[in-house]
C-alpha cells in the first residue's frame, strides 16, 4: 500500500458545495478515490468536517471519513470543475 500524497487543499467553491450538501441533511452520492486509488461510491449524508494532521475529511452519516482531496463528485457535481 502506498502512503497517501500530501494533502491538496480543494477549492473555496467546492468546499461551499460539500457544507451546502451538509446543510441540506440528506442523502448524498459521493464518488472518492479509495487510498489504494480505487474509485469508490456511496449514498449517504455529510453531518461534519474536521481537520486532522494530514488534511480536512468530510465525516458521513456511517462513520466514514473521507479526506477532501479525494472526492470526485457530490451529487454529480465534480471537483475537477473548480479551480483551486
Amino acid at each position: 500500500m502506498h502512503p497517501d500524497p500530501p494533502y491538496r487543499p480543494v477549492s473555496c467553491d467546492f468546499h461551499d458545495v460539500l457544507e451546502a450538501t451538509a446543510t441540506l441533511r440528506r442523502r448524498a452520492a459521493i464518488a472518492f478515490l479509495a487510498p489504494a486509488g480505487d474509485r469508490m461510491q456511496v449514498s449517504d449524508r455529510i453531518v461534519d468536517f474536521v481537520t486532522r494532521g494530514d488534511g480536512e475529511y468530510l465525516l458521513l452519516a456511517s462513520g466514514e471519513a473521507i479526506r477532501l482531496d479525494r472526492v470526485v463528485s457530490v451529487d454529480g457535481v465534480r471537483l475537477a470543475d473548480f479551480s483551486d
